[in-house]
């Protein structure tokens, strides 16, 4: 363990990148998929069209895309971060339609008999029912993004698989056990804190 506490800093650096990149292609994917799962769930042909173009997207190899992304934006974050928001949005926008399409038609006429707007209907009905859904998906979509950001060294994306690529390299042991062990214990975190949020 003598690398590990002369290198506590630069492994600091590389756990922040790691969550840095997962959290921003998380954001990304989040914001492209909810309102193209709300504008998409309850009309069946742009439906299928989107969730079909989502899972064609999500069957491409990882390294696959980042390869593809490098000639367009170059080595970096910035390649890393499109990649991954493209790996998480389709499992996102699946979660937000399945959610809305679950919301029963009995709850929807209620709604309409109390007067709500579209709008208010969205809100204050079909998303809270949808949340669960919702969670479930952000779980897979964060599990998954964890996993695929060690890829992001390949192209200088940074993060925790650094320790690992670096370690492979260098026959490097222990570097390699404390990148693999800090991206389970990453994973394994955010899992229980989101699935703490959907038991609430």
């Amino acid at each position: 363990m003598r690398w590990t506490w002369r290198n506590l800093d630069s492994i600091g650096a590389a756990l922040g990148e790691h969550v840095l990149l997962v959290g921003a292609a998380l954001l990304l994917a989040a914001v492209v998929a909810l309102p193209l799962g709300v504008l998409v769930a309850r009309r069946p042909l742009p439906r299928a069209m989107a969730l079909g173009g989502a899972a064609g997207l999500y069957s491409v190899p990882t390294l696959a895309l980042f390869a593809l992304l490098v000639p367009l934006l170059g080595l970096g974050f910035h390649s890393a971060l499109l990649a991954l928001a493209g790996y998480a949005m389709p499992v996102l926008l699946r979660a937000v339609v399945a959610g809305l399409q679950g919301v029963s038609a009995p709850v929807m006429e209620a709604a309409d008999g109390m007067g709500l707007t579209p709008r208010q209907k969205l809100w204050r009905v079909e998303l809270p029912l949808a949340m669960p859904s919702v969670l479930a998906g952000l779980r897979i979509a964060v599990a998954t993004l964890v996993s695929a950001a060690t890829v992001a060294a390949y192209i200088g994306g940074g993060g925790l698989g650094v320790l690992i690529l670096t370690g492979l390299d260098q026959g490097h042991t222990e570097k390699i056990l404390v990148g693999a062990t800090l991206v389970c214990a990453l994973a394994l975190a955010a899992d229980l804190a989101l699935r703490g949020m959907q038991r609430r």
